[in-house]
Protein backbone atom coordinates (compact mmCIF):
# COMPACT_ATOMS: atom_id res chain seq x y z
CA UNK A 1 0.00 0.00 0.00
CA UNK A 2 2.81 2.39 0.83
CA UNK A 3 4.05 1.86 -2.92
CA UNK A 4 0.95 2.64 -3.82
CA UNK A 5 0.61 6.16 -2.43
CA UNK A 6 3.81 6.59 -3.11
CA UNK A 7 3.66 5.90 -6.75
CA UNK A 8 0.72 7.81 -6.90
CA UNK A 9 2.59 10.89 -5.36
CA UNK A 10 4.79 11.07 -7.39
CA UNK A 11 3.20 10.75 -10.93
CA UNK A 12 0.73 13.54 -9.62
CA UNK A 13 4.01 15.80 -9.18
CA UNK A 14 5.44 14.64 -12.18
CA UNK A 15 2.33 15.47 -13.97
CA UNK A 16 1.77 18.86 -12.36
CA UNK A 17 5.29 19.93 -13.14
CA UNK A 18 4.96 18.66 -16.57
CA UNK A 19 1.86 20.73 -17.09
CA UNK A 20 2.89 24.13 -15.85
CA UNK A 21 5.65 24.21 -17.62
CA UNK A 22 3.53 24.15 -20.81
CA UNK A 23 3.09 27.39 -22.37
CA UNK A 24 -0.64 27.67 -22.57
CA UNK A 25 -2.91 28.63 -19.23
CA UNK A 26 -5.36 25.92 -18.89
CA UNK A 27 -2.58 23.33 -18.90
CA UNK A 28 -0.48 25.72 -16.17
CA UNK A 29 -3.96 25.72 -13.98
CA UNK A 30 -4.29 21.73 -14.51
CA UNK A 31 -0.91 21.44 -13.41
CA UNK A 32 -1.26 23.64 -10.17
CA UNK A 33 -4.39 21.69 -9.21
CA UNK A 34 -2.47 18.51 -9.54
CA UNK A 35 0.42 19.35 -7.29
CA UNK A 36 -2.16 20.62 -4.58
CA UNK A 37 -3.24 16.93 -4.30
CA UNK A 38 0.22 15.52 -4.38
CA UNK A 39 0.75 17.56 -1.32
CA UNK A 40 -2.58 16.77 0.22
CA UNK A 41 -1.79 12.82 -0.38
CA UNK A 42 1.92 13.69 0.79
CA UNK A 43 0.08 15.03 4.27
CA UNK A 44 -2.56 12.34 4.85
CA UNK A 45 0.28 9.51 4.28
CA UNK A 46 3.03 11.20 6.82
CA UNK A 47 0.07 10.97 9.21
CA UNK A 48 -0.38 7.35 9.71
CA UNK A 49 -3.73 7.18 10.19
CA UNK A 50 -5.47 4.83 12.22
CA UNK A 51 -8.08 2.59 11.71
CA UNK A 52 -11.02 2.41 14.79
CA UNK A 53 -9.09 4.88 17.06
CA UNK A 54 -10.58 7.57 18.25
CA UNK A 55 -9.35 11.38 17.46
CA UNK A 56 -8.76 12.49 20.96
CA UNK A 57 -7.25 10.48 23.81
CA UNK A 58 -10.20 9.83 26.04
CA UNK A 59 -9.85 8.50 29.54
CA UNK A 60 -10.00 4.94 28.25
CA UNK A 61 -8.24 4.85 25.06
CA UNK A 62 -4.58 3.39 24.63
CA UNK A 63 -4.18 4.86 22.03
CA UNK A 64 -5.35 7.81 19.16
CA UNK A 65 -5.60 9.17 16.12
CA UNK A 66 -3.81 12.49 15.39
CA UNK A 67 -5.99 15.05 14.31
CA UNK A 68 -3.26 17.38 12.79
CA UNK A 69 -3.16 15.76 9.47
CA UNK A 70 -7.11 16.15 8.62
CA UNK A 71 -6.94 19.72 10.01
CA UNK A 72 -3.75 20.60 7.61
CA UNK A 73 -5.50 19.32 4.75
CA UNK A 74 -8.74 20.45 5.11
CA UNK A 75 -6.64 23.95 5.27
CA UNK A 76 -4.70 23.13 2.35
CA UNK A 77 -7.83 22.07 0.35
CA UNK A 78 -9.23 25.29 1.37
CA UNK A 79 -6.05 27.30 0.13
CA UNK A 80 -5.85 25.50 -3.09
CA UNK A 81 -9.05 26.27 -3.77
CA UNK A 82 -8.76 29.90 -3.22
CA UNK A 83 -5.48 29.63 -4.96
CA UNK A 84 -6.82 27.73 -8.39
CA UNK A 85 -10.25 30.53 -8.27
CA UNK A 86 -7.24 33.36 -8.66
CA UNK A 87 -5.37 32.04 -11.40
CA UNK A 88 -8.12 30.99 -13.13
CA UNK A 89 -9.37 34.91 -12.83
CA UNK A 90 -5.84 36.49 -13.77
CA UNK A 91 -5.65 33.73 -16.84
CA UNK A 92 -9.53 34.86 -18.08
CA UNK A 93 -8.28 38.61 -17.53
CA UNK A 94 -4.97 37.47 -20.14
CA UNK A 95 -7.15 35.99 -22.04
CA UNK A 96 -8.93 39.18 -22.80
CA UNK A 97 -6.59 41.75 -22.71
CA UNK A 98 -3.63 40.36 -24.57
CA UNK A 99 -6.55 38.22 -27.11
CA UNK A 100 -4.19 34.62 -26.75
CA UNK A 101 -3.87 32.38 -23.93
CA UNK A 102 0.16 32.20 -24.21
CA UNK A 103 2.28 32.36 -20.95
CA UNK A 104 4.67 35.59 -22.27
CA UNK A 105 1.95 37.34 -23.87
CA UNK A 106 3.33 36.94 -27.67
CA UNK A 107 1.48 35.27 -30.62
CA UNK A 108 1.70 32.27 -32.38
CA UNK A 109 4.39 32.63 -34.62
CA UNK A 110 3.51 30.48 -37.94
CA UNK A 111 5.57 29.55 -40.96
CA UNK A 112 4.21 31.60 -43.56
CA UNK A 113 4.14 34.94 -41.60
CA UNK A 114 7.49 35.23 -42.59
CA UNK A 115 9.49 35.42 -39.21
CA UNK A 116 13.20 33.89 -39.68
CA UNK A 117 13.24 32.69 -36.02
Amino acid sequence: MEFLVASSIGILCASGVYLMLRGRTFPVVVGLALLTYAVNVFLLAMGRLAIDLPPILSPDATAYTDPLPQALVLTAIVISFGMTALVVVLALRTYLEIGNDHIDGLPDRTPESGDKN
